[in-house]
């Protein structure tokens, strides 16, 4: 903890950098084994966590963690934190490929869930769009 406040701003916007486009290059190198679900899973999940941690750099880890519980985004995070953890045992330890693809689109789907809590009103907005498109009432 104490070496992220001895940083300089360039410093951090380097760890930012660095953590951040590994993350994303895993996400995209992911791409490459996707019909092999285990390392698809292993790859994704790992560059998720890369690219989530890269904030830390930005804001630290200790502003990072009470953004992430926050009353506002505590469930997204709970599920995205869970989906996390569920893609990797089903890829690890389960070795089923169909659990894993599972997995992988639930983490998907909490990511972006995660995501949009950052943004004023976007849960709002997409849920209201979900229901209008999915309304089976005429």
């Amino acid at each position: 903890m104490v070496c992220f406040l001895s940083l300089s701003f360039k410093q951090r916007f380097y760890g930012f950098a660095i953590c951040f486009s590994t993350g994303l290059a895993c996400v995209l190198l992911s791409m490459l084994v996707f019909f092999n679900p285990v390392k698809f899973g292993i790859t994704f999940t790992f560059g998720n966590l890369l690219s989530l941690g890269s904030t830390a750099f930005l804001i630290g880890p200790k502003r990072q963690v009470s953004m992430m519980l926050d009353p506002v985004r505590i469930y997204a995070t709970a599920l995205y934190l869970a989906s996390i953890i569920i893609a990797l045992l089903c890829a690890l330890y389960v070795h089923n490929k169909l659990l894993t693809l599972l997995a992988i689109i639930l983490e998907f789907g909490a990511l972006i869930w995660y995501s949009l809590s950052y943004i004023p009103f976007a849960r709002a907005m997409v849920s209201k769009i979900m229901l209008a498109c999915f309304d089976t009432e005429f």
